[in-house]
């Protein structure tokens, strides 16, 4: 974490996994993010994976390094609320972050009766309101057919990683601040609305995909774990080690090959085909069966110890594969790294938790804050927000609008 964003006062009320990161960011950087959930736990708060105890580490993971009010958002008095805190004047206040629907009570056309320079950032499923998810939308870009071993025939490959959710996050976070920034220059307060539907096909369409088919006619092929249009994949070494190798600029070619000696050979394929692999990263491909067939070969003569100690040496991009425990207890990836930091969460138990990813040499990189309990700030944030008194607050809770942790 760092306090960068220290004065900027984000008030949240989402759930699952883009808005949720978005929020996250912000609060990595120093942003004062205030959470409001339903009492007892909105959609994600249970999410899997789960603690023994039933604690979501998904929801932890999230929300760490943020306030946490909880309200019974299905009364009007408890939606009440959650428009004062969304509307509340000052300065650096008045920011929104949601996923609620366009309509209803946080519509931006209704808060902003109460608040004219307020900023909504909505994040949406698709752009004409209907509902969607990282893997619908996934499927409806044609990624599942593009992956899977060459000559898969039995059907789309899902895969687990949240692409879209986590990038419709991580824009939606740059958008709120381009929005912020507008309103101090200007002093108008706007709704930016991201479909997560849009982001994933922009995102295609920015990597050259959309043009490909359009130009080309046909769909993409699946090519298993080979890297499309340039060199890589991954390969076995002698004593059962598998790494993925990647030659993407004339160094990592260059040093690839001295590493694993087979220049003549790669010579002597340039010459039969008329092609320069050193400048030539296309053509590493179009030839990818010739070269994979050389590499697997002398993958195969070599111990990982040694051949990874020469890849260092030699410039090469590599990396070994690792099952999840294993990338956990990496001393790298995880356990030396300063990112992390061990502290106790609301789950009751104590592991490696990940701070801001940013590294900014001029400021200090703060401790990561541990997630919030469900309603935790309720009462602070009430009374420093909303300037309620103690007697209010204790009647709120009497009635069951607002629950503390």
């Amino acid at each position: 974490m760092y306090d960068l964003l220290g004065k900027l006062r984000v008030v949240e009320a989402a759930s699952f996994i883009a808005s949720p990161t978005a929020g996250l960011y912000l609060a990595q950087m120093g942003a004062e993010v205030i959470r409001v959930d339903q009492i007892g736990g909105g959609p994600d708060f249970k999410r899997w994976p789960l603690a023994d105890n039933g604690a979501s580490f998904a929801w932890e993971g999230l929300n760490k390094g943020k306030k946490s009010v909880a309200l019974d958002l299905s009364r009007p008095e408890g939606r009440e609320l959650l428009v004062a805190l969304a509307t509340a004047p000052g300065d650096n206040g008045g920011v929104f972050l949601t996923n609620f629907p366009v309509g209803g009570f946080l519509a931006h056309e209704r808060l902003v009766e109460r608040r004219a320079d307020l900023i909504t950032v909505r994040i949406m499923g698709q752009a004409d309101g209907r509902t969607a998810f990282d893997h619908t939308v996934n499927s409806a870009l044609g990624i599942p057919n593009l992956t899977g071993p060459v000559g898969h025939e039995g059907g789309p490959v899902n895969h687990v990683l949240p692409a879209w959710d986590l990038l419709t996050g991580a824009y939606s976070a740059f958008a709120l601040l381009a929005a912020e920034r507008h309103r101090r220059d200007t002093g108008q307060g706007q709704e930016v609305r991201i479909p997560l539907a849009d982001v994933g096909i922009a995102t295609i369409a920015n990597l050259g995909q959309v043009a490909e088919v359009l130009h080309t006619g046909v769909n993409r092929q699946r090519y298993g774990n080979a890297l499309y249009g340039s060199f890589g994949r991954d390969f076995v070494t002698g004593d059962g080690k598998r790494l993925m190798i990647m030659a993407l600029t004339t160094r990592q070619w260059a040093g690839l090959i001295k590493t694993l000696g087979v220049g003549e050979a790669i010579a002597r394929i340039e010459a039969a085909h008329g092609v320069d692999f050193a400048t030539d990263e296309g053509a590493r491909f179009d030839h990818r069966g010739a070269l994979f067939a050389l590499v697997e070969a002398a993958f195969a003569r070599r111990q990982a110890g040694e051949l990874c100690a020469a890849f260092d040496a030699n410039g090469c991009c590599w990396g070994p594969y690792k099952t999840t425990v294993e990338a956990a207890s990496d001393p790298v990836m995880v356990t030396q790294n300063p990112i992390f930091s061990s502290i106790a969460q609301p789950s009751d138990m104590t592991y490696p938790v990940a701070g801001s990813m940013a590294t900014l040499p001029q400021s200090e990189r703060l401790t990561p804050v541990r997630a919030p309990y469900l309603g935790e700030h309720s009462d602070e944030i009430l009374a420093d927000v909303l300037g309620l008194g103690s007697g209010e607050i204790g009647r709120l809770h009497d009635a069951g609008v607002v629950a503390s942790a």
